[in-house]
């Protein structure tokens, strides 16, 4: 009933539209001249109450077929109430079928389907008000950012290493987005690594690594990451920013933002087509945001899966990294960003050399846009606080800083649910991993000395001095349930505060017995292990082929290393240096039981980087060994 009814109505638009209506039928002349004229207007009036009514019902058809096509844009724009006619599970991955889409590893051809679809229909996007593009600019770059600035954060793309030993790498060209692509490369390696239920096709022998210690290939990671298909590591990229949009959004919405100038070509999906039209293309203020800027809000992760992965080539463009920082920012939302501050009037693109901020990093990390690395808020006193790190994050953060005592690092920063960090040196973020996760558990000794440093901390006011008052230290021997000897407790608290370092060493001093935590064999706590560090930025390294015949030729590509990381027993270098000198002068050819166990617990000779400074942060003496030339963090 409702199909012939909906027939009708379009024939009568079809009618309608004819330019002329059908000539009516006349009589020969000179035939009934009498009563022709009477005839004749009784036919025309007849003939323009046809017309009148096919123009009205042409009018309504045309009005209920506006209607329906607003409507399917309406649902076409929130993703959430997408209709589907069938799911299907195909390989471990979700699929919509009939009415569909496929929710994982859209191909190439589809991607460019959805995008052909989305330009017929001019689903282009939300604009940006003017006020809101003002905003959004002056938050990232400010109100005197240089031209270089901006065209450090116009001029890179998130884009996979082409060279095999970093297939898994995003490659910056430019100074400045590293903060973003670090972050994004940190969930990446998240999704290769750990979530092999994810993917269809999982790497070789990555399964099989859960002791680093069993292989003795100087490349295992090198050759793992080389076997990656681009569809997997595409999906790991779509599923990470997925994840990021939607962490700043409070796991419950995530904005996309997009160009609309690329929107204009159905063959929008070509990276060679996105080149061509970017050309002279720039954002120097907010108005050239507010005309440029096309963004939508999703509430399903599926749909807004399907939405980057139609995007993909659009983010691998130039213009890839400013518009994940933008997704990124309208995902968590402007008020909410500058809330998140310590200092909302600075930019998010630091001034001279336009780096990404620790508050950008931070809203990548967590969802929160705070300043600080440190866990929790700290109280500057009337009514003023300092924000930092509220809970446990998926993939944690270093920084060279830290060594130097320029901040602190709270422990939902240093240990994350994976064994993935960012790290930050004065001037660049590179990310540092390892393949096992068991490098993350901590032994007894470990577990007791976090017991205690936290109970420690909890009592620090000093902004990460690491010094507490007495009353505070009194508290934290309550709360670890440690009885020293009443003069150890007399020679802490003689200057009127406590400092960590002299706390821990008495701890470290005394026996077990006396509630210290000496250890006679040395060997408790010992720990090797794997770590892998990658610069995404592109260097000159030589090319391995050439090199080996004599004719060495710089090759610009990213770089990874492989560290061998030692970390050694909480002895005190009295002791082990006491051990040492034992041994050396005993003249006694077998080695004694206590020899043996300090030639077991010495480190291996080091070698070292500003990377190492960075581990140590997290392994306190860790000592670090690698072949070739030093991993690089700047």
């Amino acid at each position: 009933m409702v199909d012939q009814e909906e027939e009708d109505l379009k024939m009568a638009l079809r009618m309608s539209m004819q330019t002329e209506p059908p000539e009516p039928k006349r009589s020969k002349p000179g035939e009934n001249s009498s009563a022709g004229g009477g005839e004749e207007s009784v036919e025309s009036q007849e003939m323009r109450n046809r017309r009148m009514k096919r123009e009205l019902m042409a009018g309504a058809a045309e009005k209920r077929m506006m209607a329906a096509k607003n409507a399917a844009n309406a649902a076409a724009a929130m993703p959430a109430t997408v209709a589907v006619a069938k799911v299907e599970k195909s390989g471990g991955e979700e699929r919509r079928c009939g009415g569909g889409v496929a929710a994982e590893g859209v191909s190439k051809e589809k991607n460019i389907g959805l995008l052909k679809c989305e330009n017929r229909m001019g689903n282009l996007g939300k604009e940006l008000s003017l006020m809101e593009s003002q905003q959004l600019f002056l938050m990232i770059f400010g109100g005197h950012v240089t031209k270089d600035i901006l065209a450090q954060w116009s001029n890179q793309g998130i884009r996979f290493s082409p060279d095999p030993e970093t297939s898994m790498g995003l490659v910056q060209h430019e100074g400045g987005p590293c903060g973003v692509l670090a972050t994004i490369q940190a969930f990446v390696l998240k999704y290769l690594l750990f979530h092999l239920e994810d993917s269809g096709d999982s790497a070789p022998g990555i399964a099989r690594i859960t002791d680093p210690r069993s292989s003795k290939s100087e490349c295992i990671a090198a050759d793992i990451f080389s076997s990656l298909s681009e569809d997997r590591k595409s999906r790991a990229l779509v599923r990470s920013m997925c994840e990021i949009l939607f962490l700043c959004g409070n796991n419950e919405t995530a904005v996309i933002a997009s160009i609309g100038v690329l929107h204009g070509d159905e063959d929008s999906s070509k990276d060679e087509v996105i080149l061509k039209v970017l050309e002279g293309f720039a954002i120097e203020s907010g108005l050239d945001l507010q005309k440029a800027l096309r963004v939508e809000t999703y509430t399903s992760r599926t749909s807004a899966v399907q939405r980057l992965e139609a995007m993909l080539p659009i983010f691998r463009s130039r213009m890839g990294a400013i518009l994940f920082l933008i997704s990124a920012l309208l995902s968590r939302g402007l008020d909410s960003v500058q809330a998140d501050r310590d200092d909302p009037s600075q930019p998010l693109v630091t001034a001279p050399f336009g780096h990404a901020s620790q508050e950008t990093v931070n809203l990548l990390l967590s969802g929160r846009a705070v300043a600080n690395v440190f866990n929790g808020r700290m109280d500057l006193g009337s009514g003023m606080f300092v924000k930092g790190i509220s809970s446990t994050v998926d993939v944690g953060f270093l920084t060279l800083l830290e060594s130097l005592n320029f901040c602190k690092v709270g422990q939902y920063l240093k240990c994350p649910k994976w064994p993935i960090w960012v790290v930050g040196s004065e001037s660049h973020y590179t990310v540092l991993f390892a393949l096992d996760t068991k490098v993350q558990e901590e032994n007894e000794f470990e577990s007791r000395e976090t017991r205690i440093r936290r109970a420690f901390d909890a009592q620090d006011q000093s902004g990460g001095g690491g010094f507490i008052s007495v009353e505070g230290f009194h508290q934290v021997l309550r709360d670890t349930g440690i009885n020293l000897p009443t003069e150890k407790v007399e020679h802490l608290c003689n200057t009127g505060f406590i400092v960590w370092s002299e706390f821990w060493q008495v701890l470290l001093d005394l026996d077990k017995s006396l509630g210290g935590l000496k250890d006679s064999t040395g060997m408790m706590g010992k720990k090797v292990f794997d770590l892998y560090h990658f610069n995404g930025i592109a260097k000159s390294v030589l090319n391995g082929s050439q090199a080996a015949s004599g004719n060495e030729i710089p090759i610009q590509r990213p770089r990874l290393t492989k560290l061998r990381v030692s970390v050694p027993p909480r002895w005190t270098p009295e002791e082990f240096m006491a051990d040492v000198a034992v041994t050396s002068s005993s003249g006694i050819n077998e080695p004694t039981r206590k020899e043996t166990a300090a030639e077991a617990s010495k480190p291996e000779p080091s070698q070292h980087a500003p990377l190492v400074d960075c581990i140590r942060t997290r392994w306190p003496r860790a000592t670090c060994n690698w072949d070739g030339d030093a991993p690089s963090i700047v």
